[in-house]
């Protein structure tokens, strides 16, 4: 550990260890909890209040909610929330970046995930107060929180469109109860049947302690048929039947390659010595094991023949492994005047997975220099890890004065790791029967890549409001950034000896920056509240250590990227009466020095670039609202996201990348969200309750590139969902359609021109894909409470 950090998780212990001898808060009422049934008290602002009370665009799902609607992950979860669109690339890779978008603030191409890039998410991602994309099952949830537009002053570098919030139940004092969870689904394309299983315990432990615990278990037996696998020999090569010179191969078809075995578990512990103090201490564990892709190929394969249903064209099994740990400590104390907050974590979130290549080295040219080898299988295997040490402190007002303050310091120290090799199996048995030259040709490896980067980000923070009036507040806020990277970076070609020359790179970075927040709201009704805000959002800029010298050498103005930063103006109104509560803003944003993950034209290392100016507008309205048994919610966003400058590449060659008035890709100009629920008492603590609800979005586009290979028009797409729960006492059972009207939802592609066939090459697959969403499934659910 270093000084730093060990003076910061000391001072976290030590306030830890404070806390018993402080005086009692009183808490009207559990985040998480509704007011009215519709009024959900979150916890944004870093304070309990009502997402109505908040002066600027939240949205909050309660965790009963998700486990009634049988939602099945983050995509789903989050397509039902307006104005949020994310690409949905099944399970496979879940973990590796962060796809979501809101507000059309998203740069980078829908057909990344297969690799870990160095930029960070213009979403900012925490699982409580942990800043963790970890793509958890969505299991004993509380609540999930979504903050539109920038929250860099609360929430840190990456809160440059929005923040969601993944808030976990936590344990309960005094009370013993549980949850038992299982389920079957079946999947269109599918010949075998998944099923789940979940428990969750709170177990009181005399009266200031109590464990929560939850277990999970999700197997899903896959739908996407690899129809043109290699056969392989038992070392891992292509099989030659009539030789190895001879241009034959030998395929096997591989029925619902896609499985997803999934294995969660949760433990917390809270303890409670006096009323004034609590700490809870979270662990966290999820294991993935996927099989291959949820993606179809569209198209011929080399022998003409048209891919159909749901499969896919590679030539080798694409499976994904990946393990995350994550633990927290959080500390609270009443200072009487204040609450003071630790919140100290840890996590480690690594993992791996093979790529079809094949279809890129075909389409790039690079099987010609392979003497077009026949059965050409080139194999990347990639892998990723984030460990990193979080540590916050927090000082909030207790309210009730002219001022209300938030003030606080962050400390982050994060390791990323990234690696590709990549393999043309077979080549070299098949170079020394072909040539008579073994020492011509090392082995099949033709890539190796390594990137070690290091983050230390520090901050002070804070929010002052002045409640001038009785219904007029207006808070300013800023948060001061100091941040240091390093990258190290290898690279070698290893296949040709007399091309191999390993070569390292190194470089480091440091900036600081500060970032404001203006916010003037007036509250003219107890369930009214207008207001204006202008807030600044930042990302962290960093090293891309390019080499500068040697055989791969890269131009110099590649060695790193800056941060970039954008201005949001909103206004907005929202308010409530009866059962109904409404929510509307316009918005308009601009975005400077945008950054973009890419590679290098020569040697392809992994970069983050800036360059060109975007801006995105538009207007966001929800309605939600209750009447007797009968709950809805309806929610439109129109956003208009483009750049409003050329975007070129940095180096000399100066490369057009995109246009003034090319349209953000993944955003969607219109989308419409809805749901509906009905509940009927049937007597003898017996009830019905029927839902349903849908999602539409209109056409997006794949990438900003002037390359129609990449640059490509999505079209759009509606979902549309339905149950019916049964409930007597604590039995539940709950019958679900997903996906009722089996669209193909597709949210990113990688083209024919980009990863096609072959077969002048040798290559008789498709690598071509698109990313598909879940197709119609049905599925059976009981669960019991006790």
């Amino acid at each position: 550990m270093t000084n730093t950090t060990r003076l910061l998780a000391t001072t976290s212990l030590a306030c830890s260890g404070l806390l018993a001898a402080m005086p009692a808060p009183a808490f009207a009422q559990e985040a998480g909890t509704a007011n009215d049934g519709t009024d959900i008290v979150v916890t944004a602002t870093r304070r309990e209040a009502r997402t109505i009370d908040i002066p600027y665009n939240i949205s909050a799902v309660g965790g009963d909610r998700i486990d009634a609607n049988q939602t099945r992950d983050q995509a789903e979860l989050l397509r039902s929330i307006p104005g949020v669109a994310v690409v949905d690339r099944g399970r496979r890779n879940a973990g590796v970046i962060n796809t979501v978008t809101i507000r059309g603030v998203n740069v980078d191409s829908a057909a990344l995930g297969d690799y870990a890039v160095s930029g960070v998410s213009p979403v900012s991602t925490y699982v409580n107060d942990t800043p963790l994309f970890a793509a958890y099952l969505l299991k004993d949830l509380d609540r999930v929180e979504v903050l539109r537009g920038p929250q860099g002053t609360l929430y840190g570098s990456g809160a440059l469109g929005g923040t969601v919030r993944y808030i976990l139940k936590k344990p309960v004092l005094g009370r013993f109860e549980g949850r038992v969870t299982g389920g079957i689904s079946s999947v269109k394309g599918s010949d075998g049947i998944g099923y789940e299983a979940d428990v969750v315990l709170n177990v009181p432990l005399g009266e200031t302690f109590a464990i929560r615990a939850v277990g999970s278990r999700q197997h899903y037996p896959g739908l996407t048929d690899y129809v043109n696998v290699y056969k392989l020999g038992a070392d891992g090569i292509p099989t030659a039947p009539a030789g190895v010179l001879a241009p034959d191969a030998e395929y096997r078809s591989v029925k619902d390659a896609d499985f997803v075995h999934v294995w969660y578990g949760r433990i917390a512990a809270l303890w409670q010595p006096s009323d004034a103090v609590d700490l809870t201490l979270t662990y966290n564990h999820q294991e993935d094991n996927v099989g291959g892709r949820r993606q179809i190929t569209r198209g011929l394969d080399g022998y003409g023949k048209p891919y159909e249903g749901y499969q896919n064209g590679s030539v080798q099994l694409e499976p994904s492994t990946r393990n995350v740990d994550s633990i927290a400590l959080e500390a609270n104390v009443d200072l009487g005047f204040a609450t003071l907050t630790s919140s100290s974590s840890w996590y480690d979130h690594e993992g791996d997975s093979v790529s079809e290549n094949t279809g890129f080295y075909a389409k790039a040219g690079f099987l010609a220099f392979y003497y077009n080898y026949p059965r050409p299988m080139a194999s990347a295997l990639r892998s990723y890890r984030d460990k990193s040490f979080v540590q916050e402190l927090r000082l909030v007002s207790k309210g009730g004065g002219p001022l209300d303050y938030v003030i606080g310091a962050y400390y982050q120290d994060q390791k990323l790791f990234s690696s590709q090799d990549s393999y043309l199996r077979g080549f070299k048995r098949w170079w020394d029967a072909a040539t008579g030259l073994p020492d011509a040709v090392a082995s099949d490896q033709d890539f190796f890549y390594r990137r070690h980067e290091t983050f230390k980000d520090r901050a002070l923070f804070g929010e002052l409001t002045w409640h001038a009036t009785d219904t007029i507040d207006l808070t300013g806020g800023v948060r001061y950034f100091w941040n240091k990277a390093h990258n190290d970076t290898s690279i070698d070609i290893p296949i040709f000896p007399s091309l191999s020359q390993p070569t390292d790179a190194t470089f480091r970075t440091s900036e600081d920056k500060a970032l404001f927040k203006g916010n003037l709201s007036w509250k003219f009704a107890d369930r009214g509240l207008l207001y204006a805000t202008v807030s600044q959002g930042y990302r962290r800029g960093g090293s891309n250590a390019v080499p500068t010298i040697g055989r791969y050498a890269e131009d110099p103005s590649w060695q790193q990227y800056k941060s970039d930063t954008l201005v949001n103006y909103e206004v907005g109104v929202k308010g409530g009466f009866g059962g109904l509560t409404y929510n509307l803003d316009a918005f308009y944003i601009d975005w400077k020095d945008i950054q973009l993950n890419t590679a290098t034209p020569v040697w392809g290392f992994y970069v983050v670039q800036n360059g060109g100016k975007a801006k995105s507008q538009g207007i966001e309205a929800q309605i939600d609202g209750r009447s007797g048994g009968f709950h809805y919610a309806l929610g439109y966003t129109y956003v208009d996201a483009k750049l409003t400058r050329d975007f070129f590449s940095p180096d000399p060659s100066h490369v057009l990348i995109g246009r003034n008035g090319d349209r953000l890709p993944g955003s969607a100009h219109h989308i419409l969200t809805g749901s509906a629920d009905y509940s009927f008492d049937l007597g003898g603590d017996t009830s019905l309750t029927l839902r349903g609800d849908g999602f539409y979005q209109s056409s997006t586009r794949n990438a900003i590139s002037t390359s129609p290979k990449f640059n490509v028009r999505l079209p759009g797409f509606s979902i549309w969902n339905a149950s019916a729960t049964l409930r007597k006492g604590p039995y539940a059972l709950t019958l679900f359609a997903k996906n009722l009207f089996n669209a193909a939802g597709v949210t990113g592609r990688f083209t024919e021109a980009y990863m096609g066939t072959s077969p002048a090459q040798g290559y008789y697959g498709n690598a071509s894909k698109d990313l598909i969403t879940l197709p119609r499934t049905f599925g059976l659910s009981a669960d019991v409470r006790f």
